[in-house]
């Protein structure tokens, strides 16, 4: 038995999650809606035959609703022979999206072997992300000037024709300065990296990169994604408190300020990636049909086989 054998169960746990979530939709109210997202996704892990941790997730730097860092999951803790499972998690990635009904909403989550994925407090992370095509051009290590020139140059585009995906916060500001002077129209969005990555990822996306600094949790999740789709991701811790540091010097092993190479954050090919629609956006989002029914779609990526498909479904409430 592997990670992949588990997916249809991975996959209730995103889906209760998303139509959880999605009851919430336009009504102003993130934390409710990710509170809801967390118990869903929690009772649906109660049941789930496997023995889970939770590597990292997402709550603790905002004080919202959360499945705790190290959190067991599964119904054979303790069991010998039971498959042993690291989960990167968030309930609900884009919290402020479903609040305003807006784009790109997802319940998500990553996993794989004990061990394989970065464990790691709920801190910040700063990434780059794009296509096959600008593995080995670009890094974290350059600047922005270099990582603008040597992936245009690998993708066959001027500076210009870039569409360079930036989370529209202050800490960005001289990110997105510097894009607009190398000639990039940097694409704003108010959350949701997850989906920005899978779309530079994507050769059949308009998008060719992600840049800049989001959630550390988001971070391993898009990692795994990207891995299962042989795309490049780089991620660098960030600190904003000496708390979230001490933390990471105890619960990660070595260097806290180094690097993260995509296969450094999800180190197992044994890993699977799903996403399960709250608001439209990557996937559709959660569709309420009548009679206690909701449709529902997910993206789900197998990174052993590289199976990447589109699931849809019907569930009764």
């Amino acid at each position: 038995m592997n990670t992949a054998d588990l997916v249809p169960d991975f996959l209730k746990a995103t889906e209760a999650a998303a139509i959880a979530a999605s009851k919430w939709k336009g009504l102003g109210d993130g934390k409710a809606a990710d509170g809801a997202a967390v118990e869903a996704m929690r009772s649906v892990f109660d049941r789930v035959p496997f023995d889970g941790r939770v590597a990292i997730g997402e709550g603790e730097r905002d004080d919202a609703p959360m499945l705790w860092i190290g959190e067991p999951l599964g119904s054979l803790q303790g069991d010998p022979s039971a498959l042993s499972i690291d989960i990167a998690v968030d309930p609900l990635e884009c919290t402020n999206h479903v609040a305003k009904d807006l784009p790109n909403a997802m319940a998500v989550l990553a996993a794989g072997p004990r061990g394989s994925l970065l464990h790691a407090p709920d801190c910040y992370m700063d990434k780059i992300a794009g296509p096959a095509e600008i593995i080995g051009e670009v890094s974290l290590e350059a600047d922005t000037a270099y990582n603008v020139e040597a992936a245009s140059s690998a993708l066959g585009k001027l500076p210009e024709q870039m569409n360079i995906v930036v989370m529209d916060r202050p800490r960005h500001e001289n990110l997105i300065s510097e894009l607009k002077h190398l000639g990039v129209n940097p694409l704003l969005i108010g959350d949701g990296d997850v989906a920005a990555a899978l779309n530079a990822a994507d050769p059949e996306s308009e998008i060719d990169m992600l840049m800049g600094i989001g959630a550390a949790p988001e971070g391993v999740i898009t990692a795994t994604a990207l891995r299962g789709l042989g795309a490049q991701f780089e991620g660098r811790l960030v600190f904003r408190n000496d708390g979230h540091r001490e933390r990471a010097e105890k619960m990660v092993d070595g260097d806290i300020e180094r690097i993260w190479l995509r296969d450094d954050l999800c180190q197992s090919d044994d890993s699977v990636f799903i996403g399960t629609g709250v608001c439209d956006g990557r996937t559709n989002g959660v569709q309420e049909i009548g009679d206690g029914s909701y449709k529902v779609q997910s993206e789900v990526i197998e990174v052993h086989s590289k199976s990447h498909r589109i699931v849809e479904k019907i569930i009764l409430q």
